[in-house]
Parts: C-alpha cells; sequence; structure tokens
C-alpha cells in the first residue's frame, strides 16, 4: 500500500485522491486553509449565499466518471444537477438582447435569425459545425491523455478548419478567434458573442487561437448546468466521496517543502516544523509555489511545456436584493461591453488595468437555498480583471470598479440599485488566498496551437514519484478539466508513465 500526500485540496487534487484510495493507496490531503474546495468557495450572510468562484459546469460527465469510478453512488445521488435553459441571455453594446437554448443547434440558430437578423443564426451555426471538428481533432490529446512527449506537434497543428476569407486580392484564413469574428461572423454581435467565451476564461480572443472555438462549442454540444445550492455543493460532494474512500484530510497544513534523496521524494514538510513520509507527492498548487517547494530538484525537464505566467483574476460582486426573483428570468445573463478594444487593451495590454466598460456575467439563479425567503434575490456578478499586483490591490480602484459592475448590471437586472440591500467584494486577493495562485491569477483551459503557449505543463515531473494536478497543470484550468487532472494523475501513478488515457 503506497503512501501518498496530496498538496491542497482543490477539485482535481480530490479527484485524484478518491481515485487513488480507490486503487490501495493510503491518501493524505495536506491543505493550508481551514477547508476543501480551491476556488469553489461560499459566502453565506442574512439568510443569503453566493458562489465566489465558478457558478455553471460543463461537461459534467466528468464528474460522473469520477463518482462511478469511486464508489456505489452516482453523482446524481450527491447533487441536484439542473440543466440552465436558457443557456445564456446576451445583452450586447446596442441593445439587442438574445436568450440562447441550452444544447440546442437548431434552437440558437434560430434565436439568432429572430434577434439578429437572417443569416446570422446560420453563419454561428455553421461556425459550431467546424468548432466540432477542432474538439474532435484535440479532445483527446488535450483532454484525455497525458501530455504528450512530442508536445509540440499540438504546438504546431491549428485543429480548427478556417474558412478562406477573400480580401484586396489577398486569401485569409482566421489565426485567432478574433479572426473568426472578423472572417466568418461577419457580425460584430457575433462576434462579441465568440470573444465573450475567451473572456470568461482570461483569454484575449486578438490572441487566443482558432481552436478557442472549442470553447463555445463544449457550452453548445454538453450543455450548461447548475448544482442546487450552488457549486460548493460539488466539492462538498466529491470532499465526502473522498472520507468515504478513506482518504484523510488535515486542514491548516501548510507545506513549506517537498523532501527528496535520489532523485525521487521522501516526503513533505510543514511549516510547523513536522514532517510526513510518502512514496508518491500530488501536488495541486501553482508553479511557482512548485518550484520553490523542490528548490534544487528538476521539477521540469529540458524541452517540456513552461508555466503560463501573466494570466488576469476575477472580480466578484455579491447582491443581496428586496423582491423575488422574477418569473421567467435568465439564470445567467452577460452584458456586453460598448468598446470591446478598449476594455482587452485595459487587461491584456503592456500595462494592465480595469476597464473603464467591462463586460459583465450576471447570474440569477433561481434556488430557493440562496435567500431567506422567496421575498428576496441573491445576484452575483463577475468580470476579468487584472491579477495582482496593479490597480486591483487598491482598495479604492476595486470598489469604483465593483460599481462599474454594477451600473452594466442595470442594464440586465432593472431597478437594480432601488432593490440593493447590500454587497460584498470578491478580489483577486481574495482568489489568491483561497487558491493559492499568485496574484489570485485564473488558469485558463489547455488549447491546441499559437506555438504551444496555452498548453499546461506535464503531470509527470522531472522528480520522480512527484505528479502536478489541477488547473496549473495539464490539461488546464476549468472545472471539468480539474477533474480530467485528477484521472491523468491518478492512471500515472497507478498504471506507470505508459499509461495513456481511459479508452
Amino acid at each position: 500500500m503506497a503512501r501518498t500526500a496530496v498538496i491542497g485540496a482543490g477539485t482535481g487534487a480530490m479527484a485524484a485522491a478518491a481515485r487513488l484510495a480507490v486503487a490501495g493507496h493510503r491518501v493524505t490531503v495536506y491543505e493550508r486553509t481551514e477547508t476543501y474546495g480551491g476556488a469553489l468557495r461560499r459566502v453565506e450572510r442574512d439568510g443569503f449565499a453566493f458562489d465566489t468562484g465558478p457558478a455553471l459546469l460543463p461537461l459534467p460527465a466528468v464528474y460522473r466518471d469520477l463518482f462511478v469510478k469511486t464508489g456505489k453512488e452516482p453523482l446524481e445521488d450527491r447533487v441536484e444537477l439542473v440543466q440552465v435553459d436558457p443557456a445564456a441571455r446576451h445583452v450586447f453594446a446596442d441593445g439587442t438582447e438574445v436568450a440562447l437554448p441550452n444544447a440546442s443547434r437548431a434552437g440558437v440558430v434560430t434565436a439568432l435569425d429572430e434577434a439578429l437578423g437572417a443569416g446570422a443564426g446560420q453563419r454561428w451555426g455553421d461556425f459550431l459545425v467546424r468548432a466540432r471538428e477542432a474538439w474532435d481533432r484535440s479532445r483527446r490529446p488535450l483532454l484525455e491523455e497525458p501530455l504528450w512527449p512530442n508536445w509540440s506537434v499540438l504546438a504546431e497543428r491549428e485543429p480548427y478548419p478556417a474558412v478562406p476569407h477573400r480580401r484586396l486580392l489577398r486569401t485569409r484564413r482566421a489565426a485567432t478567434l478574433a479572426e473568426i469574428g472578423a472572417f466568418e461572423l461577419r457580425d460584430p454581435r457575433l462576434a462579441a458573442l465568440l470573444d465573450g467565451h475567451a473572456l470568461a476564461y482570461g483569454l484575449d480572443p486578438r490572441t487566443a487561437p482558432a481552436s478557442a472555438a472549442v470553447l463555445p462549442y463544449m457550452e453548445h454540444a454538453f450543455g450548461v448546468w447548475y448544482v442546487r445550492g450552488g457549486l460548493r455543493e460539488l466539492a462538498r460532494a466529491v470532499y465526502e466521496r473522498c472520507l468515504e474512500r478513506r482518504v484523510e484530510f488535515v486542514f491548516g497544513a501548510e507545506v513549506t517543502r517537498i523532501a527528496a534523496a535520489d532523485g525521487r521524494v521522501t516526503g513533505v514538510e510543514f511549516a510547523d516544523g513536522g514532517s510526513a513520509e510518502a512514496d508518491f507527492v500530488v501536488a495541486g498548487v501553482p508553479p511557482e509555489t512548485l518550484d520553490r517547494l523542490v528548490a534544487g530538484a528538476p521539477v521540469r525537464g529540458e524541452g517540456e511545456v513552461p508555466p503560463q505566467r501573466g494570466l488576469p483574476s476575477r472580480l466578484t460582486v455579491l447582491l443581496a436584493l428586496r423582491g423575488g426573483r422574477p418569473a421567467g428570468t435568465a439564470h445567467r445573463t452577460v452584458v456586453h461591453c460598448a468598446d470591446r478594444e478598449a476594455e482587452l487593451q485595459a487587461l491584456f495590454g503592456p500595462a494592465p488595468r480595469m476597464p473603464e466598460r467591462p463586460t459583465v456575467t450576471v447570474m440569477r439563479p433561481d434556488d430557493p437555498a440562496l435567500v431567506p425567503d422567496p421575498e428576496h434575490e441573491a445576484v452575483t456578478l463577475s468580470a476579468t480583471v487584472p491579477a495582482l499586483p496593479g490597480d486591483a490591490a487598491d482598495g479604492d480602484a476595486v470598489g469604483a470598479h465593483a460599481d462599474r459592475l454594477i451600473t452594466a448590471a442595470e442594464r440586465a437586472v432593472p431597478g437594480l440599485r432601488d432593490r440593493l440591500l447590500w454587497h460584498e467584494v470578491r478580489t483577486p486577493a481574495d482568489v489568491a488566498e483561497a487558491t493559492g495562485a499568485p496574484g489570485g491569477a485564473v488558469p485558463a483551459p489547455a488549447l491546441a496551437a499559437a506555438g504551444g503557449r496555452l498548453l499546461h505543463p506535464a503531470n509527470s515531473t522531472g522528480l520522480a514519484g512527484l505528479f502536478a494536478v489541477g488547473g496549473w497543470s495539464h490539461p488546464g484550468g476549468g472545472l471539468p478539466h480539474a477533474g480530467m487532472s485528477g484521472a491523468l494523475v491518478a492512471g500515472l501513478i497507478v498504471e506507470g508513465p505508459e499509461f495513456r488515457g481511459s479508452q
């Protein structure tokens, strides 16, 4: 029975812990904070409850598989999954609105034609067909297999089949998400719809590769889901499954060093001076933290994927409102900004700052568990912002930006300020505290092409017995990807380096 130490209690780390325990490992999870879940946190006040991390779940099959492989009770016996319909309502800069049905290509085409004009739906539908091809080409190597040793093949090969675009005697193919919007969608509102998917993951559509088309395709093909009671309930369910498999959790345990001898891990050491022996160590920490923990040991070999740097964070505003949630209200509304180029330049330019007019996502769940009574509503606003340092660290700047989010949200929630009882703000500093990510940066999913810039380091490392799990390692950020990383790490430990993923 191998002794396995897991650093961090994020969802990816817990997914690996449960799978390893089922395989016969003696697993202990060491978490520096006092709770589990990583970014999946909850704030409760005056009978209101709010998710402060991810608010919707794409690809629930990842967690269904985890529960099937680790016990008798399926996921649906532990949490109530609700398919969100419409998948999203969009409010564009020109005042146009459209509600897009969940997981229905025909319904989306019809809705876009009615809202944006004849032909708009067909162009988006044709784009989704090409996005599906990109998904089929990249799904297995990017999500279901350990990162290839010859990962440069993924870095150089663009899986999205861009349509030739001829202009001024020159033929071009879209290489970025923004160029897909300009060359293939040919409507600023459709382009905003596409850009919004990238921005939600902290990606600049002007530089994100065309392969980022898989992000809207995932939502279209597999739907988006809500967990009744909030996404924190998913973390609870995974945590409880770990306990059932006899995984031990030690909270308030900060790992300060991964011990090694003769090129292999031997255990972990803690801030209080204690230590624990281990045959394997699974680290659910950002790359900067991993480098510090194994100072002097080879974490990454020559020619391996370098860690991603300079990713943005997220600002979240929690609103307690008087008055119940109106019938027919969309669960998610995206309020698009009036000047997308200015927003992107602020976020991704040489001196990142908070944009004057942000794109805001408004979450209004129909969930009695989140409010003190039917005469109140819990609403969550979120926007992409720079990670610390910068003006994201300035309290006045954060307060001003939170007010901008509320102003933008008024386009989606009429009378919002008149209904407001109180609000709280969760900043990049709060994200950093919950996840340990420097500056509160939020990792993006792995994507093909772009020279490998959006790939993540492999789950295996240059130090025998040490493995990386979670959003900062292959296959990247996002709840489905975190669960997949847990499956990959467990497979590599149990079956060895020849493991090639589930068939």
